[in-house]
């Protein structure tokens, strides 16, 4: 049992703590983001690239807070998984995709990466969660969220997004495996620092994104990203949400210490807390796909069916990914909303 901070709005620890709640609470991953006309005029009218608006902590805020208006139980900082990496040496652009000048492809590349003090390398962070708690007032939790190693060093070889594919990567950790684990522990090390900075700066709970885990072969996951998930979670000094996209292999996530497994459209949400036995909660798992494509009649009976099948006992409403950019602003209320009317055993 997590304690439960004073707020106004606690569904998403009662529902953490498998407490009873009167609704299952619902948040989206990239909910403060482009599916969100306000977050576009917003971005349009600061004249700001991305690169600029993560480094704001009043634009940050502002972002991050967009998503109160349409009533879901959670806030989730205004940032992108990459942050870390500019200190370590690393700088992405987004152009619009992120962009890495030289991909990681050598040991003595490896070598050169940095560890550092989240504090010092990244203060506008903690500025960030402290303007958006400010604004809140403890209204709705905040989380805040890192990327895996795995995913990260994905996105360090192949110099920008892998998530179509990742030949590169795959090949340096066959061909330099050394090298290969060497770069996953300093992206452990700092992803540790990094998300008990947040906590420490004003997140109640975080989350760790394996954005990549669908593309990571069975070998591979056993190997590193499993251990490295147990190893970061086992660390983390608050609680912690485990995201692998499409949640391969749910078994290997339940494994680790994390308070809430996010599990992809395809896994059985009943059977998961079955087996789990109160050791996790689970989140999910509505397919993002459907909310870009559906209406909002099919969205809400997804959501009634997603509820019905946990009975809403330990079970945070979200997608199996996060929101993408071409989805209807009406799906998204349309989500909202069925997670609110939804009755528990309905």
């Amino acid at each position: 049992m997590f304690p439960v901070p004073p707020l106004k709005n606690d569904l998403f620890f009662r529902a953490l703590n498998h407490q009873p709640v009167p609704r299952v609470p619902v948040w989206m991953m990239r909910q403060a983001g482009r599916s969100d006309p306000e977050y576009n005029a917003y971005k349009e009218k600061s004249g700001l690239t991305l690169h600029q608006l993560f480094r704001s902590p009043e634009h940050a805020a502002e972002i991050s807070l967009l998503p109160r208006r349409f009533g879901v139980d959670a806030i989730i900082f205004f940032q992108d998984i990459l942050t870390p990496l500019e200190p370590m040496g690393a700088d992405f652009h987004f152009v619009p995709g992120p962009k890495l000048a030289a991909p990681l492809r050598h040991v003595d590349q490896v070598q050169n990466l940095t560890t550092f003090d989240p504090a010092e390398g990244l203060p506008f962070v903690a500025q960030t969660l402290a303007e958006v708690n400010r604004r809140l007032a403890g209204e709705l939790p905040l989380l805040g969220f890192a990327g895996a190693p795995f995913t990260l060093a994905a996105f360090l070889i192949e110099g920008g997004s892998p998530m179509k594919g990742m030949p590169h990567t795959l090949a340096f950790a066959a061909e330099q495996p050394r090298a290969f684990m060497q770069l996953l522990d300093k992206l452990a090390e700092v992803t540790t620092l990094y998300l008990n900075h947040q906590l420490a700066s004003g997140a109640h709970a975080v989350q760790l994104f394996e954005s990549a885990g669908d593309l990571i072969p069975e070998e591979l996951y056993k190997r590193y990203a499993q251990p490295i998930h147990q190893a970061i979670l086992e660390s983390v000094r608050g609680p912690s949400i485990l995201f692998v996209k499409d949640s391969p292999f749910p078994d290997l996530m339940a494994q680790t210490p994390a308070a809430v497994l996010s599990l992809g459209h395809q896994v059985n949400l009943k059977d998961m807390l079955a087996r789990g036995q109160g050791r996790y909660a689970v989140q999910g798992n509505v397919s993002n796909q459907l909310l870009a494509t559906g209406t909002p009649d099919q969205v809400a009976q997804a959501v009634a069916n997603c509820i019905r099948s946990t009975g809403g006992r330990g079970h945070i409403l979200n997608l199996d990914h996060g929101l993408k950019a071409e989805t209807p602003f009406q799906n998204v209320l349309a989500f909202v909303q069925a997670a609110k009317n939804t009755p528990l055993g309905a």
